[in-house]
């Protein structure tokens, strides 16, 4: 499932420059998440890289864009080849 950022953000930078697949974008007032660009950093890390450096924990899964481990690791390749 792709994530979702929570009013908690105090729009700190920390998680935008952290993703892999440039998915966090500012927002007003807080920062959101594309969930067509989401791939919560499967094969890249262990974890989401965004969760392991939010201050204030406010980077959750996202309930209504829930996406098995297969369809999250197929995104990501589809963005890659973009890239290339």
């Amino acid at each position: 499932m792709a994530l979702i950022i929570n009013d908690e953000c105090i729009a700190c930078d920390a998680c935008r420059e952290e993703c892999p697949t440039i998915a966090i974008d500012e927002g007003d007032p807080i920062y959101y998440i594309d969930p067509d660009r989401c791939t919560e950093c499967v094969g890249i890390y262990d974890e989401p890289a965004c969760i392991s450096v939010c201050p204030v924990d406010c980077i959750v899964p996202d309930k209504d864009n829930v996406e098995s481990i297969a369809e999250l690791q197929f995104k990501a390749k589809h963005l890659e080849m973009e890239e290339q």
